[in-house]
């Protein structure tokens, strides 16, 4: 948003020398109430409480005999001479599958954790290997997790987890992922054939403020990414350029 702003004003500059003063000033109007309304928070609130709403916070899971909690990837990050971590975007998501996974063995039942990310920030190591040591130090056998290593994208990750999914065949599925990335996954992962229970790893607020935060900003895009992948799934069906949408898992 911050290079939305910057070529903004290079257009109002632009305007200003052409004489279309009335134009420029206009423009340069709106473009401080975007400025002070994503700073101030008032935007950015709206947009992601709108994805965030209508998931609760604790959801209650009926487990089944067999259970898989697929958790989506966030990055990894860098730590010069030693191995690669989870990124600060993905430890929550990391701790709420760990504690439905305590929770489906404490009910007895069998389960299994998805854990889905390739590595697309090329630091040499996919995220589900990355997360995977985390989660094995939090407690979780190997055994019960399958590593999803090749996707590259939220759509690959919906993609490339059903073929994991039918092998395993859970009677339950529950998908773990950031409160702003679940309407998103929700729906790629529907168009693959796969309606999971929606769970939040982690919840954002826009901060309230009189003078512009850089955290606003940072919700800003991240929410904007939302909208926009949205968007672009809907007008990719309707242009046809999507994969063919799967039958319903199991069937």
């Amino acid at each position: 948003m911050l290079a939305v702003l910057f070529v903004l004003l290079l257009l109002i500059v632009w305007l200003y020398r052409l004489r279309w003063r009335n134009t420029a000033r206009g423009l340069l109007i709106a473009s401080l109430l975007l400025f002070f309304g994503i700073g101030c928070g008032a935007l950015p609130r709206w947009l992601s409480d709108r994805l965030q709403s209508g998931y609760a916070v604790e959801p209650a899971i009926a487990w089944t005999p067999r259970n898989a909690i697929v958790v989506l990837g966030a990055g990894t990050a860098v730590d010069e001479g030693h191995p690669l971590q989870p990124s600060y975007f993905v430890n929550g998501r990391l701790l709420r599958a760990a504690q439905l996974y305590s929770a489906c063995k404490a009910a007895g039942k069998e389960c299994r954790l998805v854990v889905s990310g390739g590595d697309s920030q090329e630091h040499g190591e996919a995220e589900a290997v990355v997360y995977g040591r985390a989660l094995r130090a939090l407690g979780i056998p190997a055994t019960d997790m399958s590593l999803e290593s090749r996707s590259m994208s939220t759509w690959q990750n919906a993609q490339f987890s059903r073929p994991i999914l039918a092998e395993y065949a859970p009677q339950h599925i529950v998908l773990v992922t950031s409160g702003i990335h679940l309407q998103r996954s929700l729906l790629y992962f529907a168009h693959f054939g796969i309606v999971p229970q929606p769970v939040a790893g982690d919840w954002v607020n826009a901060r309230r403020e009189l003078a512009p935060d850089s955290w606003n900003f940072m919700l800003m895009d991240a929410t904007l990414h939302e909208y926009l992948g949205i968007a672009r799934y809907r007008v990719y069906n309707l242009l046809g350029w999507n994969a063919p949408k799967a039958p319903p898992l199991g069937a």
